[in-house]
């Protein structure tokens, strides 16, 4: 049975043999800080955070451990930022490095020249330090509330915003994600409230209307069992209509 906290260990040894002293801290988010992960279906969350940025070599170093490393399917999401950016809290925030399954297969096919270009500034960091400052677990470095500056609300919400937007350009690519994440939105949006996918579900099927029970429903049972999730379309485009209009 595969161990995500071995998995994540293995991965923190060999980045504090490449970063050395410039590793501040090593924080997991997502499913697996939120207690909901399943290596079936998840990935593993994390943030990187430095001293200062890492040099070329070092960054082909960091991505080669993850294109190795033993990972679930849906593998690795993540990012590296400067410890100055995380204490001061900007957003949206700059990173130095990203990773996740999208950009693997340019990874592969040219590790140097995407590395140089794996930087710039990401709306998701703010809602990635958000999550870290409520369920995060530093496996390296100081605890999460006390490094990461706290996210005012109006950022969270662009953050989860622009998320949402997103979603609404074609909820049918994935109309699973579309649902959980809607509904942990307007979760927050309404209530202030951090959730996973699967209590953001579990938020949705309470508050929202009820004529969207079968498909919050729906969703909750895929989600849990793996399995695949193809709601009616016009059900599917109301209730994107109708939450994202509320969010």
């Amino acid at each position: 049975m595969h161990d995500p906290w071995q998995t994540l260990r293995q991965v923190l040894e060999a980045y504090r043999e490449i970063l050395g002293g410039a590793l501040c801290g090593f924080y997991v988010h997502g499913s697996l800080a939120f207690g909901c992960f399943s290596w079936e279906k998840s990935d593993l969350d994390f943030l990187v955070a430095v001293r200062e940025p890492p040099a070329q070599a070092q960054k082909e170093a960091l991505i080669r451990v993850l294109l190795h490393a033993q990972a679930p399917e849906k593998g690795f999401e993540m990012s590296v930022v400067l410890a100055g950016d995380c204490a001061a809290g900007r957003c949206p925030c700059p990173y130095c490095l990203h990773y996740s399954n999208a950009h693997r297969a340019a990874f592969q096919a040219d590790l140097a020249g995407t590395c140089a270009r794996m930087q710039g500034t990401d709306p998701d960091l703010t809602a990635h330090f958000a999550v870290v400052r409520h369920v995060g677990r530093a496996l390296y470095g100081p605890d999460p509330q006390s490094f990461f500056a706290p996210v005012p609300r109006a950022d969270y919400l662009d953050s989860i915003r622009q998320d949402v937007r997103d979603i609404l350009k074609n909820p049918a690519q994935n109309p699973l994600y579309a649902v959980l994440n809607l509904c942990r939105a307007a979760a927050y949006a309404r209530q202030g409230q951090i959730l996973s996918k699967r209590d953001g579900a579990v938020w949705g099927a309470a508050h929202l209307p009820d004529r969207f029970l079968p498909l919050i429903q729906g969703a909750q049972e895929s989600y849990r069992a793996g399995t695949a999730f193809d709601p009616p379309q016009d059900l599917l485009t109301a209730f994107c209509r109708t939450v994202g209009a509320q969010i």
